[in-house]
Order: structure tokens, then C-alpha cells, then sequence
């Protein structure tokens, strides 16, 4: 059966091919062009075939019944006045006939007739510009009567006027009122039809709007929970069963998240106490060897192995928990400054817009302090610059110092990688200082790239979203 079937459609598949092909590219031009936000675009589906509708809808209105009944109504005040040509031609001489046929044409026709003296047809008026009336009307006089006629359905706005020619000179002018030859009542239908569609569309806004919020708290809750900000444990399950079951998985996502987090820190915690242990018995063990050029040998590379050690368990550490709360970012970096100061080094701090932006203080400090040290390592002149907008806080830490290669500035944010050249941004030489570095960044939801300074140096450009 299903064979028979493709086998039936195959001499179609070249058009539901090209057919497919201008859809896609449609789309692919439209896609600009349209809302990114889902309340946008769930409104947007519903409005679209409402719209549609309502245009399919008027178009088979106006052409099949609001243009049929025109026509109707046309024609049958063209025969009234076919009519009373003819009786004015059956009695063409006689004046008290023609006072009785405009009696006639006045109660029986509802027409208001009056006869010209021998004059010409006024000059043509212009089209208006919805012509159905005037359209219609005229090619029903044309066919009916065939005679030279003069019309005129916009003069008046209740009448319309139609001058005729007659055998003998005279014109015959007709007042006929509009809603004689025009079905004028049936806008009303259009009106009634919109209003509903617009009631329609309010109370579809109403309950989209209701079922997207959700949508947007969890989106919103994400967020926070991705800056590591503080996230509203009360938020209730709304919505449809869907987006409950997306609120439910995100909770429990948190919650094994914070449970493997804090189980690295219990760990680290008691690595980090058993490693200084042995470390300190090191320590002891040298300051009571007698031979004290190899003890301070020696004693320098427990130093190392210990600044080792605090970076390793730096990097693995993380932010340690901290949770991201309003800070006064110029403050904190005017202390950066003023710690660098207190070791004869100069630090330029400069700063743009408002000074609270939510971070996790701790972090955030040790992150500019990491790049404001390593750019005094090897450099002369130090600023951090810092632009807070209503998106996002950026500070720029420049130098005029060595800088790094541009096709080794990507590279350097893998851990345990040193560079062989003079500049290294990891004072122990562990490789983990722009991992670390890296590391706060994208915790706060940001990150951190390299570029040139405009000092001729490196630039650290920090970007967190406010």
C-alpha cells in the first residue's frame, strides 16, 4: 500500500522538492526579521493565523457577497430607470405625463427624477478610490440602458446621481439613495468579525502570558545559578506539566551540583591539611640538619613545593563557594592599588559608571590582584580601567611590559601551560595563573581574553554580566 502510494506522488516529488527548497530560503531571509524572545514568538503564532484568516475571511466576503449584492442592487436601480426612460418615450410630448412620471418614479421607485432642458452631460468625474459602487453601477447602466450617461456616486454621500441622455435632448437626472444600489450595511460584518478576533487575541495574551512566566524564572534561575548567585528557593511549580517537570529537573541539577561541590571541598580540605603536615615535618627535619648550606638548599625547594601545592589546590578549590552579592567594585580596586603601593609599585585605577556590581568579592579581588601582579612582574606602568554598563562590568589591566604572542594567547589559559619566554603568568611557574584566572571569570559567568594594550604591553579584558 505504501509503495503505491510514493509511486503514485513520485512525479509530484520535484515540486514538493522545490517547494521545500522556497520555504527554506524564506525562512532563511525572514529569520532576521522575526522575534527572538518565545513570548514574541508564541504570540506571533497565534496572531499570524488569526490574521490570515481574518484576510481570507474579507477577501471572499468583499469579492463574493459584499460585490454580489452591490451588483444585485445596481441592476435593480437600473431597470427603475430603464423603466422610466420608457415611459418617457411612450409619452414624450405630453408635460402633465411627465409631472405623473415623476410622480410615479417618487412613490412607487423611490427615485427623485427631473427632466433637463437640452444641455450636454457634465465632464466625467474622477474614479474615487474604493470605485465598486461607481464601477459596478456603470457597467450595469452601460448594458442595460446604452445610452450617454453621466454618474456621479461621491457628490453626495446619502445619494447617488445618474444623468442619461435622451432621444429628444433632454436629460434625465436621477437621485437614488445610496443604499439603493450599494450594500453600505456590510462593513458592520467586518467590524463585528475584528472585534471578536481582537477579544479573541486579548484573552489568548492574557493566558500566554501566565503560561511563559515560568518559562522565564526558570530561565532566570539558571542564570544566578550559573554566576553563582543567590537562587530563590521558594519558587513555586507553575505552568504546564512540561515546564514543572523542566523546574523540578533544574532543582535537582542544583542540588547534585552543590553535593559534588562540596564534596571536592571536604576533600581538598583534608589533602591540603595532610600535605602542609608533611610539608611543615619537612620544614622542622632541615632546621635541625647541621649542614646548613644543603638545609637552605633543600629548605628552597619545600618553598616551591609548597607554592606548588597552594595552586594546585587553588585551581582545583575554585571559588570556594562564595556566592556573588552587591559590591562596591571601585573599592576593590582601589585597595588592589593601594596593597601594590605599599611595595613601592604604582597601579592606576580609573573607573566608569556606577560602582556596585554584583560579583563574589573575594574572588573577584584575588582575580585582578593574579593580573595587576603579573603585569608588575614585567612591567613598568600598570592601569585598570574599569567601564561598568547596564549589561556587563569590564576591567582592563594593561601594562607596557613584553606582552605574549598573539598565537599563544589562547594557549595559555590551559592549565599546568608555562611559557618559555621572559613573561609567564604564573609567578611559581606552575602554568595555573590565567587557568585560575579563567576559572573566577567564567564562575562570575563571564571571561577573560588577552589583547594588545593600548600601553604597547598585554591587556587582561575582564567581562562579567551585571
Amino acid at each position: 500500500m505504501g509503495g503505491a502510494i510514493r509511486t503514485l506522488f513520485a512525479p509530484l516529488n520535484p515540486l514538493f522538492s522545490a517547494l521545500g527548497w522556497l520555504l527554506r530560503q524564506i525562512g532563511t531571509l525572514a529569520k532576521p526579521l522575526l522575534p527572538q524572545g518565545l513570548y514574541a514568538r508564541s504570540l506571533l503564532i497565534i496572531i499570524t493565523p488569526v490574521v490570515i484568516l481574518q484576510s481570507v475571511v474579507a477577501f471572499v466576503f468583499m469579492e463574493r457577497h459584499w460585490e454580489l449584492v452591490t451588483e444585485r442592487l445596481s441592476q435593480a436601480v437600473t431597470r427603475d430607470i430603464a423603466a422610466v426612460i420608457e415611459m418617457v418615450e411612450a409619452f414624450p410630448d405630453d408635460e402633465a405625463d411627465q409631472t405623473e412620471i415623476i410622480r410615479i418614479a417618487r412613490d412607487a421607485l423611490d427615485l427623485n427624477v427631473a427632466f433637463l432642458p437640452d444641455t450636454a452631460l457634465p465632464t466625467a468625474l474622477p474614479k474615487p478610490f474604493f470605485d465598486l459602487l461607481d464601477r459596478t453601477l456603470s457597467q450595469e447602466i452601460s448594458q442595460r440602458i446604452e445610452r450617454p450617461f453621466w454618474i456621479d456616486t461621491v457628490g453626495r454621500s446619502n445619494l447617488v446621481e445618474v444623468r442619461v441622455k435622451l432621444n429628444d435632448g433632454q436629460v434625465l437626472r436621477v437621485f437614488a439613495r445610496r443604499n439603493q444600489a450599494y450594500a453600505s450595511n456590510s462593513h458592520i460584518f467586518l467590524v463585528w468579525m475584528t472585534g471578536a478576533s481582537l477579544v479573541l487575541l486579548i484573552v489568548a495574551v492574557l493566558f500566554l502570558r501566565n503560561q511563559i512566566r515560568p518559562v522565564l524564572k526558570l530561565a532566570d534561575a539558571a542564570d544566578r545559578f550559573g554566576r553563582g548567585q543567590e537562587v530563590d528557593e521558594g519558587m513555586n511549580l507553575r505552568g504546564a506539566r512540561e515546564i514543572r517537570r523542566a523546574t523540578i529537573a533544574f532543582w535537582r541539577m542544583r542540588e547534585r551540583i552543590e553535593r559534588h561541590v562540596d564534596q571536592r571541598t571536604a576533600m581538598l580540605s583534608g589533602v591540603s591539611h595532610d600535605l602542609r603536615t608533611i610539608l611543615t615535618r619537612f620544614k622542622l627535619e632541615l632546621a635541625l640538619l647541621s649542614d646548613e648550606k644543603a638545609a637552605q638548599e633543600m629548605g628552597r625547594d619545600v618553598d616551591e613545593m609548597q607554592a606548588m601545592l597552594e595552586g594546585y589546590l587553588a585551581f582545583a578549590r575554585g571559588d570556594d563557594g562564595e556566592v556573588s552579592v552587591p559590591s562596591d567594585v571601585e573599592a576593590l580596586l582601589d585597595d588592589i592599588a593601594h596593597t601594590a603601593k605599599a611595595t613601592d609599585r604604582e597601579v592606576t585605577v580609573s573607573f566608569e559608571g556606577p560602582v556596585t556590581a554584583s560579583v563574589k568579592p573575594l574572588a573577584f579581588k584575588r582575580l585582578v590582584t593574579n593580573l595587576v601582579n603579573n603585569a608588575l612582574r614585567h612591567a613598568d606602568t600598570v592601569e585598570v580601567h574599569a567601564k561598568r554598563t547596564p549589561e556587563e562590568l569590564i576591567v582592563s589591566v594593561r601594562d607596557d611590559g613584553p606582552g605574549i604572542p598573539e598565537e599563544k594567547r589562547e594557549e595559555v589559559f590551559r592549565p599546568f601551560y608555562r611559557m618559555d619566554e621572559a613573561r609567564n603568568l604564573d609567578e611559581s611557574g606552575t602554568g595555573l595563573g590565567l587557568a585560575i584566572a579563567r576559572d573566577i571569570a567564567r564562575a562570575h559567568g563571564g571571561d577573560i581574553v588577552l589583547e594588545d594594550s593600548k600601553l604597547g604591553g598585554l591587556q587582561a579584558k575582564i567581562t562579567i554580566p551585571a
